[in-house]
């Protein structure tokens, strides 16, 4: 019997290696895709600051932290949990975040309609939270986790709360945009650092 056809009679050999390499593949380029996209997210955050005028910006301004509905910051905890409960939190956070960056554009528009890059910033933040959300929904279905399922109506719902809340005043709406893209960056670096415990060099 030559060796092409032992493998022929036996693909369970085949089978038992190869989806590793694939499965490597899926996390470290997720795994990059989320690095730029923090690298994108502070660039995003101060593009923000730099729009708003005083007293954003300025030195020793601590500038309110308002709850937004649907999404808060990582838990304290966060990092202690298992890595695919780590990931479903991320991909869920992933997943109500761009209807509210959209939100934040629209504010934007209306306050700085000449700031053409930084409501372009705020497009691509958007699309690309999906993109990530996606990406780490694939690795969780590649490592044979749960998802957490379709996430519409919360993201829905927290999309239109903010867009209330962002109609009640020129800084309350700057302020609350200044939330989402702070919470943005906070979990587009989670979510890297998380994806970084799965990828082949990281830590243990």
């Amino acid at each position: 019997m030559s060796r092409r056809e032992g493998s022929l009679e036996d693909p369970q050999a085949d089978s038992s290696v190869s989806p590793l390499p694939h499965l490597e593949a899926k996390i470290q380029q997720t795994h990059s895709l989320a690095r730029l996209l923090t690298k994108y997210a502070e660039q995003l955050l101060q593009e923000y600051v730099q729009h708003q005028g005083d007293p954003f910006g300025l030195p020793g301004f601590s500038p309110p932290r308002p709850p937004v509905a649907g999404l808060s910051a990582p838990a304290p905890g966060h990092a202690g949990l298992p890595v695919p409960e780590r990931l479903r939190l991320d991909a869920a956070a992933l997943a109500v975040l761009p209807p509210l960056l959209d939100v934040v554009r629209r504010r934007q528009a209306e306050l700085n309609p000449r700031a053409a890059r930084l409501l372009r910033r705020l497009e691509d933040a958007a699309r690309q939270a999906r993109a990530l959300g996606a990406a780490v929904e694939a690795v969780l279905g590649a490592l044979g986790a749960e998802t957490g399922g379709p996430r519409a109506e919360p993201a829905t719902a927290a999309a239109a709360a903010i867009a209330a809340a962002a109609t009640g005043g020129v800084f309350p709406a700057k302020v609350l945009g200044l939330r989402v893209c702070s919470l943005y960056l906070e979990w587009v670096s989670r979510t890297e650092a998380d994806l970084g415990q799965l990828a082949p060099g990281g830590p243990a």
